[in-house]
């Protein structure tokens, strides 16, 4: 999957990544597509972390309309303000205890995934769309300085036509990014 994704890198469609491969069911290739965009993000966001501070991004906000809090139930129980780079190592910290739970994504092909695989994923989808969301609106100089553009809209172009055919993202989670999105999704 990797190499068919760096395959169309700048290509205008992606129906083929999107796609259920023959052979997977739909809950796996959602599975294995969460892995892959969670992949992506982290090193997405790893390219402008070191400009990505507590001081620099005192909130995780995409714009001035936006700002997400972050709650987890356990360590945060109410929804908490916290800077940028805290709610995504929160976020990217409770994504991968979600990816290795194996009562959510099982690896035993004999094991099942729960009847409400997609309503569980929404969740990820909405917070991983959060970090696009950041890296565009407070640092998108930096992803331009160092010539990260085109990989840039590539993921968020594959990541919304992906979560959007799936229907793991709600269309109101999408509005601080809406105008890039139908840009992305007119080409």
């Amino acid at each position: 999957m990797h190499k068919s994704t760096i395959a169309t890198l700048g290509a205008g469609d992606m129906s083929n990544l999107i796609a259920i491969p023959p052979n997977m069911n739909e809950n796996e290739w959602l599975a294995v597509s969460t892995e892959d965009f969670f992949e992506k993000i982290n090193l997405l966001y790893g390219n402008v972390m070191e400009v990505c501070t507590a001081e620099s991004c005192p909130t995780m906000s995409a714009g001035p309309l936006f700002e997400y809090l972050w709650q987890d139930n356990r360590r945060y129980k109410k929804a908490t303000a916290l800077s940028a780079p805290e709610y995504v190592d929160c976020l990217m910290e409770w994504i991968q205890e979600q990816m290795e739970d194996e009562s959510l994504f099982p690896t035993d092909p004999a094991v099942p995934f729960p009847k409400d695989f997609k309503v569980r994923l929404a969740p990820l989808y909405k917070r991983m769309f959060r970090v696009f969301g950041h890296i565009y609106h407070c640092h998108f100089s930096t992803v331009r300085s160092i010539g990260m553009e085109a990989h840039l809209n590539t993921c968020f172009k594959h990541f919304i036509k992906f979560s959007t055919t799936y229907q793991l993202i709600q269309k109101k989670e999408m509005a601080p990014m809406q105008e890039l999105i139908d840009r992305l999704l007119a080409k």
